[in-house]
């Protein structure tokens, strides 16, 4: 579908991941510049980086990821012009209507293309996807859409009204996926188009509960069985690893030497104010009988006042370091993200059961 090159080209669509709610797709042409909150990059600058590089922005204060583009990428950063199918329900609808290499399969409202890609890639180049839009000017955005991702050969887009007019296939359909504003009035022409050598699969996205009610019937008018009817809800967690508490075992010998070096200094407290009582007797003795300290003498206290803080801080930075290092293993940790989307549509599934030989 895009470049399978490992370094980026003239040309090249890439998606520019600035952070996971701002993310836009880029086509590289050098001589252009692309301005964002984080900083200017030069095009020019990104030709020959390998893909999923990390770029600084131009005054290095900033930087953004130039990454392959995926389906999963792509529904994330397309240009909006319908409301779009996202991973959780692409990913179920694909698995639940049996889509796979090879596979045939109708889509009816192309709206963004968002699942239209993951088809794409899905069905592989021996399978093929048909799909319509009523819509014309949406329709023409996304067939220049898919011709620019080179998924013309795999894709045949049509400009009709599927609810009025049909599909204009028969029997050739694996699977269908309507997601109409009236998916009732288009189940009997996706049953005509549907195979019926094998098991085939319809689903109906919609998101009132009203509307699946009148599907289910048209449904069961139409032939179809085994309807059944499902509501993706996504809980994304934010996981972190972050170290494992200390033991019991650690916080006392902490505590214990904590407390020894309080009494170590306690005592020292002690004896300074001892030195300092007998030095003041001594001196009191001194001026009582005439006699004149000498330099040396009047020396001594203070420069032992001035060493004994200093000793007793180099004492207590060398207790502190002798204090034993536990190696703190990780865990991950989990916990929800503040925001969470919540209901899109619900799925309604039905199938066509392969007719039995007739003996």
């Amino acid at each position: 579908m895009w470049s399978d090159a490992s370094t980026i080209a003239e040309g090249d669509l890439v998606i520019v991941w600035q952070t996971r709610e701002a993310i836009q797709p880029l086509v590289i042409e050098p001589g252009k510049e692309l301005q964002l909150r984080f900083g200017v990059y030069s095009h020019a600058d990104l030709i020959g980086i390998p893909f999923g590089s990390k770029v600084a922005s131009r005054n290095g204060k900033g930087f953004i990821h130039i990454l392959r583009p995926t389906p999963e990428l792509w529904t994330l950063a397309l240009p909006h012009r319908t409301q779009i199918l996202y991973v959780a329900d692409i990913s179920f609808i694909t698995s639940y209507l049996n889509i796979r290499p090879g596979s045939k399969v109708i889509e009816a409202g192309t709206g963004s293309g968002s699942f239209s890609h993951s088809l794409a890639r899905t069905i592989g180049p021996t399978g093929h996807l048909y799909t319509f839009e009523f819509h014309q000017q949406r329709a023409e955005k996304a067939r220049a859409e898919f011709e620019r991702h080179g998924m013309a050969g795999t894709v045949t887009l049509a400009h009709r009204n599927v609810c009025k007019d049909g599909f204009e296939l028969v029997d050739l359909a694996d699977a269908v996926f309507l997601d109409l504003p009236a998916p009732w009035e288009a189940a009997p022409h996706a049953y005509g188009a549907m195979r019926k050598d094998r098991m085939s699969r319809i689903c109906c996205f919609s998101p009132c509960i009203e509307q699946v009610l009148r599907t289910v019937t048209a449904l069961n008018d139409a032939g179809f069985s085994d309807i059944t009817l499902y509501e993706v809800l996504l809980n994304p967690l934010e996981v972190s690893p972050v170290p494992t508490p200390l033991p019991i075992a650690h916080a006392v010998a902490r505590l214990q030497a904590a407390e020894g070096r309080k009494e170590e200094r306690r005592q020292k407290q002690i004896a300074k104010a001892a030195r300092d009582r007998e030095v003041k007797e001594k001196d009191g003795d001194a001026v009582a009988a005439g006699v004149k300290r000498t330099h040396d003498e009047a020396g001594t206290p203070d420069s032992e006042e001035g060493i004994a803080p200093k000793r007793a801080r180099s004492e207590q930075e060398s207790a502190h370091a002798s204090a034993p290092e536990v190696d703190q293993p990780e865990v991950p940790f989990m916990k929800p993200q503040h925001e969470v989307r919540g209901h899109t549509s619900y799925l309604t599934f039905a199938c066509i059961r392969p007719s039995l030989p007739v003996t």
